[in-house]
């Protein structure tokens, strides 16, 4: 195993950087910039990367959002349809329908998986729908494949967003397998880190070239004659390079955010009336962050709890809020907390856990005896 990273202080969420990563980007810095060499980690990556999710083609991004605007784009999503996408996930899920002048549609979660609710999707399509965006929030998995056959019998798409899932897999396909094509973030605090960065899969070859021509400004392939006016949404090398290497240990990274969980797990095991990440049958969690849910029993909002955590130097974040009650989306729903009950109740008594690879378990133990005391314990 790798020598682990360490902080004093309990960090919230960050990356487990090696000095064989180092080397690698240090290759890059000296040979990785004229000819062959100056894609070459870009190039490597992404058949890699794509290779391991059992796609034929990944294209890597400057970040996740972009990948899934790129790919939005690409099936010509565009002015007024309507995608469906879960109300509890980041903002960057439904962004690039906005960014597409599409209306994004939210539905309501599962009260275990807190991912995506298929009979919220039905309840959804109407003929202005084109795509539903199902989010593997914290490494939890949807019922994929009643996703995808909702989506086959409507005719419109399905779209994995696997920012948070590497490594999990359901009924043994690797999140990031899922739909049309799926997306992955290399941000900072995620389990592979080029400190901003992202990738797109797919599997069919005409929409892979249409995303890749759209990635680099609309320009024929090998030219700089421009047939139309997209995005730059080209990665650098120097980003490939650590992606590169991180994901040389891959497996390495995936274990370790399931030993922080199961940690956690551990020392909440004699804590009553809590839910933790979900990992049902058929289900391997790859557990980007813990996060915890915790009874109405309490009688405490997420924020008691946030609050009682600061107090003690503990760093907290909520859990997701839902989409539809943040004023960035207020033009596009009006129903909100009466049309995704489940979604509203669970992000009110929800927080995220710290999930940084310095984590020890002494910092775990000492977290979980922080939350018993919020709880009243």
């Amino acid at each position: 195993m790798s020598t682990l990273p360490y902080s004093d202080d309990i960090q919230m969420a960050g990356p487990w950087v090696t000095e064989d990563d180092i080397a690698i980007v240090t290759d890059m810095l000296r040979n990785g910039w004229y000819g062959a060499g100056a894609y070459k980690y870009v190039e490597t990556f992404e058949r890699d990367f794509a290779k391991w999710h059992d796609r034929k083609h990944a294209l890597m991004t400057p970040n996740c959002t972009t990948s899934i605007h790129l790919l939005l784009d690409g099936l010509g999503i565009t002015d007024g349809d309507e995608v469906i996408v879960p109300e509890c996930t980041w903002v960057a899920t439904a962004a690039p329908v906005v960014y597409q002048r599409g209306k994004p549609v939210f539905a309501d979660i599962d009260p275990e998986t807190w991912c995506i609710c298929p009979d919220s999707v039905e309840s959804k399509i109407t003929p202005k729908t084109k795509a539903v965006i199902a989010v593997d929030l914290y490494g939890n998995m949807p019922e994929m494949e009643r996703l995808q056959k909702i989506c086959d019998d409507a005719g419109i798409y399905l779209i994995e967003d696997s920012a948070e899932s590497l490594g999990s897999t359901r009924n043994g396909v690797r999140a990031g397998k899922f739909g049309v094509g799926s997306v992955f973030s290399f941000h900072r605090t995620k389990t592979i880190t080029t400190g901003e960065g992202g990738v797109l899969l797919l599997d069919n070859d005409e929409l892979f070239e249409r995303c890749k021509f759209l990635r680099d400004h609309g320009r024929a392939p090998g030219t700089y004659y421009n047939t139309e006016v997209t995005f730059k949404y080209m990665p650098s090398n120097l980003q490939a390079s650590l992606a590169y290497a991180q994901f040389q240990r891959v497996d390495e990274l995936v274990d370790r955010k399931r030993w922080i969980w199961k940690t956690f797990e551990k020392h909440l095991s004699d804590v009553p009336d809590i839910q933790l990440n979900a990992e049902p049958d058929g289900v391997y969690n790859g557990v980007w962050a813990p996060a915890l849910v915790f009874g109405k029993s309490y009688g405490l909002e997420k924020q008691d709890i946030l609050d009682k955590l600061t107090a003690h130097g503990l760093p907290a974040r909520p859990f997701f809020y839902p989409l539809s009650s943040l004023p960035a989306f207020a033009e596009f729903t009006s129903t909100g907390e009466a049309d995704s009950p489940i979604a509203y109740d669970i992000s009110n008594r929800g927080i995220h856990l710290p999930c940084a690879f310095t984590l020890t378990e002494d910092q775990i133990e000492r977290y979980s005896s922080g939350i018993k005391i919020a709880l009243g314990g």
